[in-house]
């Protein structure tokens, strides 16, 4: 995108924006848009005026897809391009060497270790989704044996990525419970059902809206939830982007932010605002899309949550060294 975008070419661009989120099928990267007139009279004072921004088919990022809808992001004088992807894991790559702006949905667990490894300095700028009741668990074949979290000892579940959130949350459940250690296995949330119907597993942890599918499709039932007990509450996912992404264009990046966390605000108060978009990214039906249960959408980070999340890394060893939360929220983000 050229600087100095007129008022029209502004509309056709948000407009062309929402057509592609409804198809899921934005690709490639962020254009740099120095200056521009943007719809909300603000692009002017951006270092850029679109972000790519990489996107799971989750229940987390609603907030995301609703801002787009809402004309949120254009009110800042943003456009944003939406590419689907499967894990955030994937996405990590292109993060890093600037191929993608920014990762909605993205699993903080995969982000806080890669910063330990060195792969990537992230910055949170917002929250994305913190685990409530429901809408994470642990089901079974409607056949299984197993009942309970008891059962599940020794038994192979799915995991849409190893060592990551959902064995880190699962593990604290059980152990809560007295029950445990299962076996682990990495499927990914759209193949879990094909998993379970092939005995290739016990069980699935799956979240939303793949939850609610395995359940209808598959008479699933749950033995465990995952988002209760011990975890409820705790962060488990939000939009990352780079230290160096950050400090080129905090202008850009705060501009994001705002809008990210008045579509938080909404979907938290107006559960029928989610129902909308959640058929056009999630591919699932009206019906489908009011009976999941979601999440929680936090309007602003808490870094007392995110260092809950960072302390349970530490003592299941997916962290070597506790973080400083302060280190990882980008400021402007309501902490």
């Amino acid at each position: 995108m050229q600087a100095q975008l007129g008022s029209a070419r502004g509309k056709l661009t948000a407009l062309v924006a929402v057509l592609a989120l409804t198809a899921a099928a934005c690709s490639g990267a962020g254009d740099d848009g120095a200056g521009g007139s943007g719809a909300g009279g603000k692009a002017g004072d951006l270092e850029r005026t679109t972000v790519t921004v990489a996107s799971l088919p989750l229940v987390d990022v609603a907030p995301l897809h609703l801002a787009v809808q809402r004309k949120f992001f254009e009110q800042e004088g943003l456009t944003v391009r939406i590419k689907p992807v499967q894990q955030s894991v994937q996405a990590l790559p292109a993060l890093a060497n600037g191929q993608l702006d920014i990762i909605a949905g993205a699993n903080y667990v995969t982000f806080l270790q890669a910063r330990e490894k060195g792969t990537l300095k992230p910055r949170f700028l917002a929250e994305g989704a913190t685990l409530a009741p429901g809408m994470m668990d642990v089901v079974v074949p409607k056949d299984s044996p197993v009942r309970s979290a008891a059962d599940l000892k020794g038994k192979s579940v799915a995991v849409n990525i190893l060592n990551n959130i959902q064995s880190l949350t699962f593990d604290a459940v059980l152990a809560d419970r007295g029950a445990g250690p299962v076996e682990y296995r990495q499927i990914p949330f759209p193949q879990m059902g094909v998993a379970l119907e092939e005995k290739q597993v016990d069980a699935a942890h799956v979240a939303e809206p793949f939850l609610s599918d395995l359940k209808k499709k598959l008479g699933a039932r749950v033995v465990a939830e995952g988002g209760a007990g011990p975890v409820e509450g705790l962060p488990i996912s939000g939009y990352v982007t780079t230290e160096k992404f950050a400090e080129r264009n905090p202008r850009t990046a705060a501009a994001f932010q705002r809008a990210v966390r008045k579509a938080q605000a909404l979907a938290e108060r107006d559960r029928s605002a989610v129902d909308q978009v959640l058929p056009g990214y999630a591919r699932i039906t009206p019906e489908q899309a009011r009976a999941l249960t979601l999440p929680e959408f936090p309007a602003t980070s808490d870094p007392k949550r995110l260092r809950e999340l960072i302390d349970l890394m530490v003592r299941e060893k997916l962290l070597k060294q506790p973080v400083d939360p302060a280190e990882l929220i980008s400021p402007g983000n309501g902490r």
